[in-house]
C-alpha cells in the first residue's frame, strides 16, 4: 500500500534535506510544495509586510490530492505547512522537525534571514506552530511524531523515520523550547514582542 510521509517543521530545521534523503532511500516522489505552488500557480498574492507568498490552500490541497493519487510509490512531501493542506485520509505519518532555537537561530542567520523574519520563525519554532498544526490536522492517535532533529544528521533523522515507518511506534521525543529557554534565563532573546 502506498504510504504519504510528511516532512514539516519551522524553515531551517532540515526538512527539505531530510526529505529528500527519505524519499531517495525509499524510492518515493518528492513533492516540495513551495515547487509545486511556484510550478502550478498555486498562490493568491504577496504579504509585502512578511517578504512571503501567500498560498491558495484549497488549490494547493486539490493539486496536492492529485499528485498523490496519481503517483505510483510512497510520496514524501516537504513543507512547512504540509499537516495543513495535505487531507488526513491520504497522509500516513507526519514528522515534525523541531532545533533547539540556539541552534536553529544560527543556522537561519547563515542561510541570510532578516532580522524579523528570524524572530518570527523562532517564535513559530517555541511556541510549537507546525507541531499544533500538525495535530490540529491529523487527529487519528500516533499519526503524527515529534522529532529532535538538533546537532543530528540528516542520515540520523532519515534512520529514526524509517524506524517509526518500520516498527509503527511513534516517536517518543518530546521538546519543550519555551520551558528550556525559560529555565536557562533566556527566553527573551529569541522570543521578542
Amino acid at each position: 500500500m502506498k504510504r504519504v510521509i510528511l516532512v514539516t517543521g519551522t524553515p531551517c530545521v532540515g526538512k527539505t534535506t531530510t526529505a529528500k534523503a527519505l524519499a531517495a532511500k525509499l524510492g518515493a516522489q518528492y513533492i516540495n510544495l513551495t515547487d509545486l505552488a511556484r510550478i502550478h500557480n498555486l498562490t493568491s498574492g504577496e504579504d509585502e509586510e512578511r517578504h512571503t507568498t501567500i498560498i491558495d490552500e484549497e488549490a494547493m490541497r486539490m493539486k496536492l490530492s492529485e499528485s498523490i493519487t496519481q503517483a505510483e510509490t510512497d510520496v514524501v512531501v516537504d513543507g512547512h505547512y504540509a499537516a495543513a493542506v495535505t487531507p488526513p485520509e491520504l497522509t500516513t505519518r507526519v514528522f515534525v522537525l523541531r532545533r533547539n532555537p540556539k541552534e536553529l537561530r544560527n543556522f537561519m542567520q547563515s542561510c541570510g534571514f532578516d532580522e524579523l523574519k528570524v524572530y518570527e520563525n523562532l517564535a513559530a519554532e517555541i511556541l510549537d506552530n507546525c507541531l499544533v498544526e500538525a495535530f490540529q490536522f491529523h487527529t487519528e492517535p500516533g499519526k503524527v511524531c515529534e522529532l529532535d532533529a538538533t546537532s543530528k544528521t540528516v542520515d540520523e533523522l532519515v534512520g529514526e523515520i524509517l524506524e517509526v515507518l518500520e516498527t509503527g511506534i511513534c516517536c517518543g521525543s518530546v521538546v519543550d523550547w519555551l520551558g528550556t529557554l525559560e529555565e536557562e534565563g533566556i527566553l527573551d532573546q529569541y522570543l521578542k514582542a
